[in-house]
């Protein structure tokens, strides 16, 4: 199962530059407004784990194989896009496809390149987009509405009443120009609207992009209150980061060795980059369990909650499909034990049945029949 991330923003706001830096492809070259492509670049980006390299060294793997995330560089945002129209239409069309949006702000000044909108101001731009989102959620809400009201005039059942009372609650939602992914739904309300891959509803990582600086460590950690984004990241399925999109472009070109001096001349310790990935993974409710073998060292990607014949699943169907039990240790754990043998000695390796409920960083050997 993959999951998807979609980077937006205006154009001219670095988004092109960000993903060619995410997935050292050269193929989204950043072009000046308003030449911008419209169908989206596509890459798959590792999440870094570094306990990965841990549980490699305890089982003496062949191999190191982290779990990947899917970004997609959508063309730039132009004015109309809300209705629905020519370039607009399909610009939310490819952000209905993704499971979480990556929009990136720009907070850099440079006159060569100009804003759209006319100066510098991340507000206003978060504004604008999350507004386009939120009148396209309105218009389909009013369609689906409609339809509802008529079947009900025709029959009345407990599912339509239901749905009807949803969508008259979302309508009042979005009409006071805010985003589904702010109104609160049960896990039965989140089923039944599921299928409208509504665009306000899906998680939003606010991305700022900064100006190139001597103190660049210090700015990236105060962007996002200097920028006046505090109370925005806190709200629910939000979140916000900082990255310098040009030097992570540089730092994309370099060796490690090479790009770790470069971040100590900054005074960083990670790209932003990492804290971009691991942000999007946690906003999307993603969670990482291993399997730890001789072949391989392998990091999976699961929801939070997940039960363990679900993570079976997401290995092999057939794993969930004869699904006997699953050896389960956590990593730390397996680290302070140093082999599963001493972890299962110990009582801390232990066996668990399909409704266990998988853990972040959990260590796992399925037993099958199959």
């Amino acid at each position: 199962m993959g999951f998807k991330c979609g980077i937006v923003g205006l154009p001219n706001v670095g988004k092109s530059t960000l993903f060619n830096a995410l997935t050292e492809a050269a193929a989204a070259a950043a072009a000046n407004y308003p030449f911008s492509t419209i169908e989206p670049n596509v890459g798959e980006v590792p999440v870094p784990d570094a306990r990965l390299d841990t549980l490699a060294k305890i089982a003496q793997s062949a191999e190191i194989i982290p779990t990947r995330l899917t970004f997609v560089d959508i063309a730039g945002l132009v004015r109309g896009a809300s209705k629905g129209e020519g370039l607009g239409n399909q610009f939310l069309a490819n952000i209905r496809e993704c499971d979480a949006i990556a929009h990136v702000v720009r907070c850099f000044e440079d006159g060569e390149v100009t804003h759209v909108e006319g100066g510098v101001d991340p507000l206003r731009d978060i504004k604008n987009i999350d507004f386009d989102l939120i009148v396209n959620d309105l218009g389909q809400i009013e369609k689906r509405l409609e339809r509802v009201e008529k079947d009900l005039k025709k029959m009345k059942t407990a599912e339509l009443e239901k749905e009807h009372e949803l969508l008259l609650r979302a309508k009042q939602h979005v009409e006071k120009e805010l985003p589904l992914r702010e109104m609160e739904m049960t896990a039965d309300d989140k089923k039944r609207i599921r299928g409208f891959m509504f665009l306000s509803e899906k998680p939003i990582l606010y991305v700022l992009n900064i100006g190139e600086s001597t103190a660049l460590g210090k700015d990236l950690e105060e962007a996002v209150a200097k920028y006046g984004l505090t109370e925005i990241a806190a709200r629910p399925n939000t979140g916000a980061t900082a990255v310098c999109a040009k030097v992570e472009a540089e730092l994309a070109e370099m060796s490690d060795e090479d790009a770790a001096e470069f971040l100590s001349s900054y005074g960083l310790q990670e790209s932003g980059l990492v804290r971009l990935i691991h942000k999007t993974y946690e906003l999307l409710g993603l969670i990482s369990f291993f399997t730890v073998g001789e072949d391989e060292c392998r990091a999976w990607t699961v929801e939070r909650g997940s039960k363990a014949v679900d993570a079976a699943g997401a290995i092999h169907t057939d794993l969930s499909k004869h699904f006997i039990r699953a050896e389960t240790i956590h990593w730390d754990q397996l680290l302070e034990a140093g082999s599963e043998a001493e972890g299962r000695a110990r009582g801390t390796l232990r066996l668990e049945g399909k409704e266990y409920i998988v853990q972040e960083g959990d260590v796992i050997l399925f037993r099958h029949s199959g």
